[in-house]
């Protein structure tokens, strides 16, 4: 019998919205528990290192949170696994950029790309 929350995921199973390969390895990232689901959420490490190309590897991905470059919904979130979820918007201080996750027409995650001031608050 398992104690606890499970800690690991597989890529296998992980979301079809978040649309990783099959093939660059066999765990995917886990969100840790937080505002959204894990079926309704995306981890802030999948956002930064596979979807925007900030980063390229997990320990870069780290350093990047960790230098507090990163917000979410105007709060700082230093954990890599924190879950972004339907209308957060993600602000990146260093270089003006906002954006927002919304979903595409066939259900998949979207990022949408704000270079002028949007609003913090969620839209609920």
């Amino acid at each position: 019998m398992a104690r606890g929350p499970k800690k690991h995921l597989k890529r296998l199973n992980a979301p079809k919205k978040w649309m990783l390969d099959k093939l660059s390895g066999k765990f995917a990232p886990r969100p840790s528990a937080g505002p959204h689901k894990l079926r309704e959420s995306m981890p802030l490490i999948v956002i930064i290192r596979n979807k925007l190309k900030y980063a390229l590897t997990y320990s870069e991905t780290k350093k990047v949170t960790m230098s507090r470059a990163i917000k979410v919904d105007n709060r700082v979130r230093t954990d890599i696994g924190f879950p972004v979820g339907f209308q957060d918007v993600i602000t990146i201080d260093k270089t003006g950029e906002h954006f927002r996750m919304l979903f595409d027409v066939k259900g998949r995650f979207l990022i949408h790309r704000k270079k002028k001031k949007v609003p913090t608050a969620t839209l609920r």
